[in-house]
């Protein structure tokens, strides 16, 4: 097998458009790899965005040269296992070096069957991702022609249930908060779980749990997770969701949010490249105060499809996007960003509060 320098071997990355980039093969020893390719812009937390069921059917580019410069660590995973197709790197550091570093990222790709490619022009990736919208690719270590026919052959992520593949197959509780929660696993990061169980118990349920199996277990409130795909692929959990409206505190984080928006009968859209990243600008409507998010979403809810009941409340300020809503009427608010940030800043943990407040004044 031919090499780059060093002693990987070398890899191709073609994606559906026919553009070409080489580089050489990193992960696991896989020949071919496809997915809908992506881009990410944080600077740190790769980690946290391979492991993040949310990538489900992707291949992750980040944006940032250098990764894998500090390693990996078990509790910094926020999935079970990685569920992502694939990474595309610049520079993947060939030493690691943090006193919390397990293993490398290497070897943690090749823990987790996910295959990678190093050596990338990811500037000219991102450009061409940014132009002309995320795309199928493939990669690897077989012949180009090869390549170009995976990548013909990958189906993305429009109207694919992805949910069904990274649900928990059975309920599990989390923490030991004084309130009750259920939350609805449509690929749950454990991050948000440990924000949740700073305020509540919470049981974890399958996304296809109906909405009078929730109920039956008496919550005070119940959460609908982010997770991967087209939200309008979800069918079982849009109706579980109008089962639940009215009848207890409702609060969406990204895909929750759009299954929300289509639970209330609002319209779902895919964006050009998604928003994938850790510096996202966001408007607080109400404050006018702008919190810097962490996103990860290729699809979001159309205010304009959504009737007088619901309030928009928060805008993304690069291309003016629904970041959030409430709904008059009943006790339900999301956010389409992520404010429990794994990886990511702060600015946004307060809605667990909100959460909270909204459950303790319901119960009371």
């Amino acid at each position: 097998m031919t090499t780059k320098t060093g002693a990987r071997p070398a890899a191709t990355l073609v994606l559906v458009d026919g553009s070409v980039f080489e580089g050489e093969a990193i992960g696991a020893d896989v020949a071919i790899s496809s997915g809908e390719v992506v881009f990410n812009t944080v600077l740190s937390g790769y980690q946290e965005v391979l492991t993040d069921p949310s990538y489900a059917g992707q291949i992750v580019t980040f944006t940032y040269p250098h990764i894998g410069n500090y390693g990996t660590t078990s509790s910094d995973d926020e999935g079970r296992r990685a569920h992502c197709r694939g990474v595309i790197v610049r520079d993947l550091a060939r030493r690691h070096s943090n006193h919390r570093a397990e293993q490398s990222l290497d070897s943690m790709l090749r823990a987790n069957g996910v295959a990678g490619i190093a050596g990338i022009d990811t500037r000219r990736l991102t450009r061409l991702l940014r132009e002309t919208g995320a795309m199928p690719g493939a990669f690897g270590t077989a012949s180009e022609s090869e390549l170009l026919s995976a990548a013909r052959a990958e189906r993305g992520t429009d109207g694919v249930d992805l949910v069904a593949k990274v649900t928990t197959p059975e309920p599990y509780f989390f923490g030991s908060g004084p309130l009750r929660v259920v939350a609805y696993d449509f690929g749950i990061k454990t991050t948000i779980l440990r924000c949740l169980s700073e305020i509540a118990t919470v049981e974890v349920v399958p996304a296809s749990t109906p909405s009078d199996e929730v109920l039956a277990r008496s919550p005070q409130g119940v959460f609908l997770s982010n997770g991967p795909g087209d939200p309008q692929s979800v069918g079982y959990a849009v109706e579980a969701i109008r089962g639940l409206l009215g009848e207890v505190p409702l609060f969406g984080i990204c895909l929750g949010h759009q299954l929300l928006g289509r639970a209330l009968g609002g319209s779902t859209y895919k964006l050009p490249f998604g928003h994938h990243g850790g510096n996202h600008p966001v408007r607080h409507e109400a404050s006018g105060h702008v919190e810097i998010t962490s996103q990860n979403h290729n699809f979001c809810v159309d205010a304009e499809s959504l009737d007088g009941r619901v309030s928009v409340t928060h805008v993304n300020l690069n291309d003016g996007t629904n970041e959030g809503m409430v709904v008059r009427e009943v006790s339900a608010f999301s956010v389409q960003y992520h404010p429990e940030a794994g990886p990511g800043p702060h600015d946004s943990r307060y809605l667990f509060d909100q959460f909270a407040d909204l459950m303790t004044s319901r119960s009371n």
